[in-house]
């Protein structure tokens, strides 16, 4: 969890944005390369990477990047006085110029007081050839990619970072200009890619929507594609053997797909030669699995479901790095992405002897059935063998089991929210993990850190640890903006160890669990599963898969576990495998578990408070043990923490 900070901070270095060359109007000038003490308010960043910085001419700023190990190397300017005001103001911009030999990152940030892992600051990118020049431009609330961010002050800006990424050999650039610039209140121009469409009541097709087919309609290999008066779409496919598609598309930008698990295209074979359907649904990071209808005789009729959900368990390798690119095995897992799909393609095969073959797409609708349970979920594991169950809260009671769980710990993912035992509420057989705007101390400590928004928190740190075993929670997750709930685990040494970081230490055969990990902006049936281990720092690693799919069942909730032996990770959702890892640096440390909803993670939308409060609801939390694998160090502990 801590590494997705980061994660969050490199994610940016991924996207490339090119603002226009200059707003309207002169703006407002940061900083005067001819001014004196101009010089003295530039200050050189990234430690041994060696990055200088000269004025020439009075009139630019050059910079120079040696290699070095430092991850981003660059400049931080400083405003005259204490604080620049930029209140009458929509945007600060920065106008570079790539002098180096190598393609170029260049990265704007623009930073309120305070620390910058906090990130009181907002960030965009630009991508430069070397030799070109482009404007980056940071609109104050956005970033990445001018997506909603930090709610920056622009009547305080501390400092303007201008950086790049670790340099492996020479680089350079110059900075030709810096202004504030843009109306204030100023929104982000709209990029068609950035739009979103949901389809109504579902339906991309059928039930009276209409559809451009010029603008809609996209067709490969020679078929043709019409609309019928009722607004139907007519393929016919030749008598080829080239690979033969039509795309139907949204008029503009890419479907919203959240809110479904699946898409059901019901066709009809309206020709004269038999045929077989294909349909998948394409996205920027992937598409599904294609799914084949059976072979329909002339005039018959099928619905075909295109599930989210891949049809081969992701079965993930070794990784570090980018965590939005999860690496597979060839064969597993796929990377559709609901957010943001860009086509329904279909397809068929047919004799290429035969004749055209025509085949009318009556409907294209989503859907998102209950989940279908088999009998052994909430029972026993997954696979058979000699097992005990060791922990079980049903949460029956009006109260937390102190002797399971602690609703007091740290917090190192949010530093916008606080823990507060007031949000742990026991009620109706569940345990609701509550997050709600309401000004607090974290631990509901006076002398700890005040923050505007409490949320609820357990973990069974220094009083439940579990080495191998299945480990299971029923879940029913929040939908509210920019929420982060997550089932977890991570190594405690116990006692004997020392402190809290070093009890926790993810190196010397320790890992961290995500067993289900959500970010609310993707909707209720997308989840991400993630492995790290060797720390968070520079000799970090992790793997794991962000495009698991899941349908709730008829309640509402999702039952997600965590099949743990020696060299194997095998992680279930209601009931079917959804990804495996099997490799000797599995973790042989034991584990406790936590249950969190923070807020922020690496994809996600900003809080909208008026969507709180809202809670993350678990039903129970059960764990098993196999006797063969059961040790002394397993079980329930009556030592407090050390350092709590």
């Amino acid at each position: 969890m801590k590494f997705l900070l980061v994660g969050c901070f490199l994610a940016v270095l991924l996207t490339v944005f090119i603002m226009p060359a200059a707003a309207e109007g002169p703006g407002k000038p940061l900083i005067d390369f001819s001014a004196p003490g101009a010089a003295a308010r530039i200050v050189s960043e990234g430690g041994n990477a060696g990055a200088s910085a000269k004025i020439v001419d009075g009139k630019v700023l050059e910079v120079a990047i040696q290699p070095g190990p430092a991850g981003y190397p660059g400049i931080f300017i400083k405003p005259a006085g204490a604080a620049w005001d930029l209140s009458g103001f929509g945007h600060v911009e920065a106008r570079v110029v790539n002098t180096g030999a190598r393609k170029l990152s260049i990265n704007l940030r623009v930073d309120n007081p305070g620390d910058w892992r906090v990130s009181p600051w907002n960030m965009e990118q630009l991508s430069l050839e070397p030799g070109a020049s482009g404007t980056v431009s940071v609109i104050f609330g956005y970033s990445y990619d001018h997506k909603p961010g930090y709610a920056l002050k622009p009547g305080a800006i501390s400092g303007i970072l201008i950086f790049t990424g670790k340099a492996t050999e020479p680089l350079s650039f110059r900075v030709e200009s810096l202004i504030a610039a843009g109306p204030v209140g100023e929104k982000p121009p709209a990029d068609p890619k950035s739009i979103r469409t949901k389809p109504k009541n579902g339906f991309m097709l059928g039930t009276g929507i209409s559809v451009d087919i010029a603008k809609q309609v996209d067709a490969n290999g020679g078929v043709q594609a019409l609309l019928t008066a009722d607004q139907m779409l007519r393929i016919v496919f030749p008598a080829a053997k080239n690979e033969q598609w039509v795309s139907l598309k949204p008029a503009v930008g890419r479907w919203d797909l959240r809110d479904a698990f699946e898409v059901h295209v019901k066709v009809k074979n309206d020709g004269q030669t038999p045929l077989t359907p294909r349909v998948l649904v394409t996205s920027a990071e992937g598409a599904t699995d294609k799914a084949a209808g059976g072979a329909l005789a002339p005039g018959a009729e099928e619905e075909i479901v295109v599930r989210f959900a891949p049809a081969v368990t992701w079965k993930v390798i070794s990784k570090s790095g980018n965590r939005s690119s999860p690496e597979g095995q060839n064969g597993t897992g796929t990377k559709f992405a609901n957010d943001a799909a860009a086509a329904v393609r279909i397809s068929a095969t047919h004799d290429a002897n035969g004749g055209d073959a025509v085949l009318l797409v009556q409907a294209i609708h989503t859907a998102s059935p209950p989940a279908e349970l088999p009998d052994w979920l909430g029972k026993r594991p997954p696979v058979e063998g000699d097992w005990v169950k060791t922990f079980d809260d049903e949460f029956d009671g009006t109260t937390i089991d102190q002797t399971k769980w602690n609703y007091y710990g740290p917090n190192f993912w949010d530093k916008t929210s606080h823990w507060s035992k007031d949000d742990v509420i026991v009620g109706d057989g569940v345990v609701k993990l509550r997050y709600e705007k309401k000004t607090g101390h974290h631990n509901d400590n006076p002398k700890e850190k005040q923050s505007a928004y409490a949320a609820g928190f357990l973990e069974t740190y220094g009083k439940w640890v579990q080495r191998y075993g299945y480990f299971e929670a029923r879940m029913k997750l929040p939908t509210a903006a920019g929420l982060w709930p997550t089932f977890w685990m991570v190594p405690d040494r116990g006692v004997a160890a020392g402190p809290h970081y070093k009890r926790q230490d993810t190196s010397n055969g320790g890992m961290e669990f995500d067993v289900m990990e959500h970010l609310t902006r993707w909707g209720p049936h997308r989840y991400n599963i993630a492995m790290h281990w060797d720390g968070y720092d520079k000799a970090h690693k992790q793997t794991g898969a962000e495009f698991n799919y899941v349908q709730a069942d008829k309640d509402g909730f999702i039952t997600c576990g965590l099949l743990w032996t020696p060299g194997s990770a095998i992680y279930y959702c209601n009931g079917n495998e959804v990804l495996r890892w099997e490799d000797p640096r599995i973790s042989t440390v034991q584990a406790d578990m936590m249950l969190t909803i923070p807020t922020g993670g690496w994809d996600n939308n900003a809080l909208d408070d008026e969507q709180l409060p809202a809670d993350f609801v678990i039903d129970y939390v059960r764990v098993w043990q196999r006797k063969d694998l059961a040790s002394d160090i397993d079980g329930f502990k009556s030592a407090p923490p050390a350092d709590k």
